[in-house]
């Protein structure tokens, strides 16, 4: 019997939106991608880095998340790595984060790309961006947490 393949993996994820951002709310949308776009991903060939979300005319899309495109998946197509893709979600999501996102300090960011029931899922977050203090907090929180961690290891020798 063939094995399933996780449908819950992650493909990708954003590590300078938690430094940079405080999370309030996350959501889970939808993709819209071409084939080709999801034979990459399934590759592990995108980077999620310098990617934002917008939400124009109602819709929300997200802008660069750069998938790279395998050569042997676009031949016949001539791929775009920065391509804008939209973001589904129900419009009464959509409408409340309208409304958040107009408040000053809140943007949408991408936390994370996934597979779910074999689909490409974006976990994004409302988020309200850190001063420079804050994100020197978040480094001392991080080393302190690693040196209570190596003083636990040593202990157990």
């Amino acid at each position: 019997m063939a094995k399933k393949p996780d449908t819950s993996s992650r493909i990708a994820d954003n590590k300078k939106a938690v430094f940079n951002y405080f999370i309030e709310e996350r959501f889970e949308a939808g993709m819209v991608l071409e084939g080709w776009e999801v034979k990459a991903v399934r590759e592990g060939k995108v980077q999620l880095t310098d990617g934002y979300v917008v939400i124009r005319d109602g819709e929300m899309y997200i802008i660069g998340c750069q998938i790279n495109p395998l050569k042997s998946a676009s031949t016949h197509v001539t791929p775009d790595a920065v391509r804008t893709k939209k973001l589904l979600l129900k419009k009464d999501e959509i409408r409340r984060l309208i409304g958040k996102v107009e408040q000053k300090g809140y943007t949408l960011v991408p936390l994370n790309l996934h597979w779910k029931n074999g689909r490409v899922k974006c976990e994004i977050a409302l988020a309200k961006g850190k001063a420079e203090h804050d994100k020197r907090d978040t480094i001392k929180e991080r080393e302190g947490k690693r040196e209570v961690e190596r003083a636990m290891k040593g202990r157990h020798r």
